[in-house]
């Protein structure tokens, strides 16, 4: 192992052996993964692609470890040769970390091949290549993501061209993918180094990791970085720089056209199976292929075989028996490739789709409470390779109904782990709230997935709903018989308690009724008294109530009411009437259902009434505690009541329980606003103004729209101010002046008819007219035509930095003008033709404050006369 110091002179002979001769170039792509083997070692491979005609081999590369010390790693057969003059290297070399810590991989080698067009003088640029790691034990294991795909490719002039890395992480963690620079010795950006030429534009796809190059506006071999991000538990964890060579080649050839393909989301045990497809609009013979991690995973490995190829088309068939240890949180993404094979260059298409594995959801049986616990059971798993199970709880039925493709619980549905229960043979758990007993009066409802070893969890299971039963005498009826403000009744009924003998309570008996306002009130004063020898008395009217207003809850005592043995027997049982809350909207009533019952009720079913037949008609039924009534006309009345159906869960109780609110009236009204506005912005920069455009696609929400209002801030310390007030709802546009510096942020809402406002639409900020571009070439010929370097600028432009070097690094001009406005002169005179590099800072003033633009490029100078160039400019 070597230190920096010897490093960086084993590179400076390297470098004047590159310098010295062209053959000594012949690096074109590469990237650096990495195998963790303990916890502080790792096995790294360097893939390497270079040139084939080059003199230059290298047996051994230099690795720099990011701990101040360097190791050699030998190149292992074999060395694959590749059309197109490529041959891949690969080199391995294991390195022991001194501690935890966020390290940067580095190899570097002299040089790069000649004539790639995006960097400047190629052939004397050092390429680089870098990856950084995470060392920390207590994360555990990483391994890299493994790239399948080699870091070349072909292009044809003037056609969409796209790639993909097909990177395959083996432990199942997240990647994302950005475009970066590609690096020269140190892993430092390249001076002068620009994004090949598009027609459109060239990106990179942060989720899939296409790289997209709409379309190669020039010819010849084009070098891209692209970095793969690896993400754990929401950290970054890794990145890999991938340095890639693509050859653009102006053809007749037209690339083969694949089929289409989709996304899948299956369950663990499913089979995956359909034909992958490719036509040629040449006619040309075509070759299939398909890369991803799923093709070499253990137990249940993929295939994809040829169906048949004819000129001008072929098929394959991708079969996939998916398996339980295949479960993981991120989905497999497999890419599928066909090339032609033309005589003149050979093309290709490319494609990839993400396969989802998830496990099964398991099936819960029942929740039935005991004392002050549920104990909830379900069916045995599937499969013995979990973990366990994990508990979710919240109040209350829901109404989360998971897709296909969703996994676990989210948090969003109001379910909240209690715990996790070891076992994959596990089939009941026992909820006491960590033992401090669950609350009578509350629905509790109750959800579970099995736990896959990498913690993955599987699709939820079915929800279930149960509740503590509270009391000897078990409540079956609080209903309201009558709504009156004074003379309001409701009706009270029990089951009558069972095996008494067993206590010994022989009676005779005593019930005792109380009762508190509101439907979780506490004030209890009893209200009644019913001897009995027998128990079989088990109605109680309870009248002279208000109950137009508020609802009531009771409580039931039992006694054993003989001669010197009056106890208690059991608990006293609690429960309420259903009591409805009513809020009038907008051509439409809203309900919330208020009550506190030892049973599980299943359904509400509204009911209004029905001035034509004085009778109350069904209008709705839900499982919820919130209803809305649709339909309705603003200013005219309407009377509801509710119906509630429900029964306990424990064998031999009671179920069927039906009981009804009081009766409630509304009168809706126009008291809502629209639905916000969905608002975009648009700079027309050589015109100095913003387009703002917005919709409200709900047509119903559009209906009740009168017109909007726009707001506006200039700078992000700002609040937002009325700008303007459009009255009339079909106009769906407006431009705003504001000046030389057309940044801004802006909001739109909606307002009706009569003046309610929606909330402002989502606040959009611009900052897109920050644009400076500065020509790469210009002719100071004294012709009067493109005779001095103007910079295209901006009103937000302040002020720039801009210095200009000849070939010798000789500092030529500078200025602080955001024109530039050179004439061309240094010390007076014309300055020879040739191409200038220069460095710029350019400072601006955004929304969100000052802000300095770092600029390098190059000017090419042309002092003859009647010179005709195509001005491009730098952005």
């Amino acid at each position: 192992m070597k230190s920096i110091i010897e490093k960086r002179f084993f590179l400076l002979v390297l470098l004047s052996f590159g310098f010295a001769s062209a053959n000594a170039t012949h690096n074109r792509a590469g990237e650096i993964t990495y195998r963790q083997l303990s916890d502080l070692t790792y096995e790294i491979t360097i893939t390497t692609f270079t040139y084939t005609l080059s003199l230059a081999d290298r047996p051994t590369l230099n690795v720099e470890w990011g701990d101040n010390t360097t190791s050699i790693a030998y190149r292992v057969p074999p060395n694959l040769i590749y059309p197109n003059y490529y041959r891949r290297n690969i080199y391995i070399v294991n390195h022991t970390y001194p501690g935890p810590g966020i390290y940067k991989i580095i190899v570097q080698d002299p040089n790069r091949n000649l004539g790639v067009k995006n960097i400047p003088n190629s052939v004397n640029v050092i390429f680089s290549i870098s990856t950084i790691l995470t060392v920390n034990p207590a994360m555990g294991r990483d391994n890299s993501p493994v790239l399948l795909n080699p870091p070349y490719d072909k292009a044809a002039y003037h056609y969409l061209f796209i790639h993909n890395p097909a990177a395959y992480d083996p432990d199942g963690d997240s990647l994302s993918y950005n475009l970066t620079v590609c690096t020269r010795e140190d892993a430092r950006p390249i001076i002068g180094y620009t994004l090949p030429p598009a027609t459109n534009s060239i990106r990179v796809d942060s989720i899939s990791g296409d790289l997209i190059w709409d379309a190669p506006a020039d010819t010849g071999k084009f070098n891209v970085a692209m970095d793969i991000n690896e993400w754990r538990n929401g950290k970054k964890i890794g990145i890999i720089e991938r340095d890639m060579q693509i050859e653009v080649f102006n053809t007749k050839n037209k690339p083969p056209v694949n089929g289409p393909l989709r996304d899948y989301c299956v369950e663990a045990g499913d089979s995956i199976d359909f034909l992958f497809t490719a036509t040629d609009p040449d006619n040309d013979f075509l070759t299939l292929t398909s890369t991803s991690g799923v093709f070499t995973f253990d137990p249940c490995k993929a295939s994809f075989t040829k169906v048949d190829s004819v000129a001008g088309s072929a098929s394959s068939r991708f079969r996939w028996k998916t398996c339980y240890e295949a479960v993981r949180k991120q989905p497999y993404n497999v890419i599928f490739k066909s090339d032609d094979s033309n005589a003149d260059v050979r093309l290709s298409d490319i494609d990839n789709i993400n396969i989802r594995i998830l496990g099964p959801a398991p099936h819960l049986i029942n929740a039935v409470p005991v004392g002050k616990a549920i104990r909830l059971t379900w069916l045995g798993y599937v499969t013995n390779i979990i973990t366990g199970f994990n508990i979710y709880r919240r109040e209350g039925a829901s109404t989360f109904k998971p897709d296909s493709c969703t996994a676990g619980i989210p948090s969003s549905t109001g379910f909240v782990k209690l715990g996790f229960i070891d076992g994959s043979s596990t089939t009941s758990y026992s909820d006491n709230d960590n033992g401090q007993g669950l609350q009578f009066g509350k629905e509790y409802t109750y959800r579970i997935v099995a736990v896959f070893p990498n913690g993955t969890e599987s699709k939820s299971s079915n929800e279930i709903t149960s509740t503590l039963v509270s009391g000897v005498p078990v409540i079956k009826n609080v209903s309201v018989r009558n709504t009156d403000a004074t003379n309001g009744s409701i009706f009270l009924s029990w089951k009558k308690p069972q095996k008494l003998d067993t206590i010994p309570a022989t009676g005779p008996y005593e019930y005792l009724i109380s009762r508190a306002t509101g439907v979780g009130g506490t004030d209890f004063q009893q209200i009644s008294s019913i001897q009995t020898a027998d128990l079989n008395d088990t109605v109680y009217i309870d009248t002279l109530l208000n109950t137009s207003t508020t609802g009531y809850i009771y409580r039931i005592d039992l006694y054993n009411n003989a001669t010197g043995n009056r106890f208690l027997i059991g608990d006293p049982a609690y429960a309420s009437s259903v009591f409805l809350a009513i809020a009038p909207g907008d051509k439409k009533a809203r309900f919330t259902i208020n009550r506190n019952v030892p049973w599980i009720n299943t359904e509400y079913d509204f009911f209004r009434l029905n001035e034509a037949t004085n009778v109350y008609d069904s209008v709705g039924t839900t499982n919820q505690l919130t209803f809305i009534d649709y339909g309705l006309e603003n200013g005219r009345q309407y009377c509801y009541m509710v119906r509630s159906v429900g029964g306990y869960l424990g064998a031999n109780m009671p179920t069927n329980l039906i009981n009804f609110s009081e009766k409630i009236c509304t009168t809706p009204v126009d008291n809502e606003p629209p639905c916000p506005p969905v608002l975009n912005v648009v700079s027309k920069c050589d015109s100095l103004y913003n387009t703002l455009t917005w919709e409200i696609t709900d047509p119903v929400c559009f209906k009740d729209v009168a017109g909007y209002k726009i707001y506006a801030k200039m700078i992000s310390e700002e609040n937002l101010a009325l700008l303007t007030t459009i009255n009339d709802k079909n106009v769906f546009t407006y431009r705003h002046f504001p000046g030389q510096a057309i940044s801004g942020c802006y909001a739109v809402s909606a307002f009706d008819s009569v003046g309610n406002e929606s909330e402002k639409s989502l606040m959009i900020c611009v900052d897109s007219c920050n644009f400076y571009e500065i020509p790469n070439v210009f002719t100071p010929n004294g012709d009067n035509i493109n005779d001095r370097l103007l910079a295209k600028t901006s009103g937000l432009v302040e002020k720039i930095d801009f210095r200009l070097f000849n070939r010798d690094g000789m500092l030529i001009f500078k200025t602080e003008n955001p024109s530039i406005d050179w004439d061309g002169t240094y010390k007076g005179k014309i300055v020879s033709p040739g191409v200038y590099f220069y460095q710029c800072d350019v400072y601006e003033n955004l929304i969100s404050g000052p802000e300095v633009l770092h600029k390098t490029g190059f000017v090419h100078v042309i002092t003859e006369l009647n010179s005709k160039v195509n001005n491009q400019t730098t952005k």
